[in-house]
Formats: C-alpha cells, structure tokens, sequence
C-alpha cells in the first residue's frame, strides 16, 4: 500500500500544499478552517511526517539530547533523574520533538556525546548531573550548539544557563529545623564537591551553625545509598555522641537510617535524621524522612523552556532559581 504524502492531504483538505506545509511547521498564520480541515486530512489519510525530509527544509534535527554525566547504574537508584527525564519527554513532546538520552560518565562515553552532536542529529544539549571540571561543557560551548544545565556547573555558570533550586536556602531551612529541634551535635553527609549540591548545602549547614559545623561532623558521599551508610558509619566512629543528621540527599539519608539502626540507635528519638528532595525514598523508609522538597517537574520544565528559547534564537536566557520548601515527616 503506498505511504501517504503530503499531497494526498492536500487534496483530501481542499488547500494548496503549502498550506498544509506551514500547519506541519507550527506557522500560526493559517486560518482555523483550512487548520481543522488539515487536520481531519491527516487523520483520514494516515499522514506521518518524514523527519528525515523535514530536516532538509528546517535545518532541525527535531530532538534534544539530554547528557546524563554519571555511572549507568545511578540512573535506576536516583529517582530524581527519572522525574526529570519523565518532564522533559512530556515538555518536548508539546514542540513535536524527541528526547535522546546518552550517558557521559567517562572519556569514551564523552567522545561519542560530541560525535553524535557534532552529526547533527540535536538541536540542543540538556545536561544532567554535571561535575566542576567536566571538558564536555567546554566542548559543547565551542560547537555553538545551544546548551542548558538542570542545575547550575560550578565555574560555568555564565556559560551555561541552567534552572535549579536553590541549594544553599534548602540546606538553612533543614539545618534551623534541627536546630530548633534541640539538637546540639549535628552531623552531616554532603553530595560530591565538584557538584552544586555537595557544595552549596554544605555552605547552607554550615551558614547557620557556624563553628559548630566542624570537619569531625562532616562526612561526604556521591548520592549513593552505599555512600550513605558508610558516612554514617564514620560519623558515628568519630563522634559517637551526635544526635543528628543532615544527608544531602535521600538516598543517602536512607543508607544513614539503614547504619543508624544497625549501630542501635533510635530515629529520632536518639538521632534526628534529615534528607534533601522528597523524593518518592522519602516516603518509603522507615519512620519517613523530614527532607527539604526541591520542585524537580517545575525545574524540568524550567530547564526546557529555557532549552528551547535557546533553540528558538533568543541569544541570552537567564537561569532560574526555584526556592525549596521544609517537609516535616518522622524522622526529625
């Protein structure tokens, strides 16, 4: 059976081919009758657009690749990522467009990123998980290809738009909290220190407790669960006395609670344990966590929006901070 073309739906909507052609292309300056006529057309006749030929006209690959720059296994722990990746797809589908997604966690991986890019096949780079230093961005930067970050990258921040939340109030509000709590010997696991929320929470904790925020109280991690649980464990080695615990992340907090309990202590009632996300981990431990809510579908959003006026021709976007809210749970 012959494939449809876009003359069978011009004939089927009584209009010039043209016309159908800027419907395809999202022209607005198409009356609301030949529209609707159009579109009955394409149902009827089974109508599918040749991206390949589109591409040709436009000079539009018609997709956005979104750069994941961690280990694979962190894509099916961290549900942060998959929130963002589900947001993004929804988003884009608006525009017609795909989501391409490829992971950049070393050297080879990196090289084929860019190979890709460099092919044409994106219209733009959404990068995800971005550490200090990655030579991806600089790369990305000399392609001229438009780029954006969900979240900022620590020293690129005026290279690389980004949308995030904002990382540093979201850590005050959960250190106050157990301040006000009554807590006198908090402890915390950070996030990677090439990332913006290993760094800039760790700035918030140690905003508000000051001297008290000393390095035998501080422990670091990479977002694991495994990397909770063992900064746990020296944490409580060192300062057996601590009654309790900011982890930047909720999956490190729920490896936390995991070598709390093992050690014997009781949440909360010995230690106070805080995470950061609320992400679906909160909801799932027990008891569950007091966590900082970061609005990962309205970054995402933002993060596209701002991706796509990129695309669109806009030479400058400003990045966009979203503030955190304090979720009050069990655990602290």
């Amino acid at each position: 059976m012959k494939r449809p073309t876009i003359h069978d739906v011009a004939a089927a909507a009584g209009v010039s081919r043209g016309t159908v052609s800027r419907v395809l292309n999202g022209d607005r300056y198409v009356s609301t009758s030949a529209r609707l006529a159009i579109e009955r057309a394409i149902a009827e006749t089974g109508y599918v657009v040749n991206r390949n030929a589109r591409s040709l006209v436009t000079q539009r690959a018609g997709s956005v690749v979104i750069v994941l720059s961690e280990p694979h296994e962190k894509i099916f722990e961290d549900p942060n990522y998959s929130t963002t990746i589900r947001t993004s797809i929804r988003r884009l589908a608006e525009r017609d467009m795909s989501l391409v997604m490829m992971i950049a966690g070393d050297a080879g991986d990196r090289d084929r990123v860019l190979r890709y890019v460099k092919g044409g096949h994106a219209d733009g780079v959404l990068l995800l998980s971005t550490h200090a230093g990655d030579p991806l961005v600089d790369a990305l930067d000399g392609m001229r290809i438009p780029a954006v970050s969900c979240g900022a990258v620590i020293g690129r921040e005026n290279v690389i738009p980004y949308a995030a939340c904002d990382e540093r109030g979201g850590a005050q509000q959960m250190t106050r909290y157990l301040v006000e709590q009554g807590r006198k010997k908090i402890a915390m696991i950070t996030g990677p220190m090439d990332t913006p929320g290993g760094i800039q929470r760790l700035e918030g904790f140690a905003d508000v407790l000051g001297r008290k925020a000393s390095k035998k109280l501080i422990e670091h991690g990479d977002w694991t669960r495994l990397s909770g649980e063992s900064a746990m464990a020296r944490l409580l080695e060192r300062s057996p006395d601590l009654d309790a615990v900011f982890a930047a992340s909720d999956v490190m907090a729920s490896g936390a609670l995991s070598t709390l309990r093992a050690a014997g202590r009781r949440v909360p009632e010995d230690v106070a344990l805080g995470g950061f996300d609320d992400s679906a981990v909160a909801m799932s431990t027990h008891p569950a966590l007091t966590t900082i809510r970061q609005p990962l579908a309205e970054i995402a959003e933002e993060t596209v929006r701002i991706l796509l006026d990129l695309i669109d021709g806009a030479e400058h976007v400003p990045s966009v901070t979203i503030p955190t809210m304090l979720i009050v749970r069990d655990s602290a």
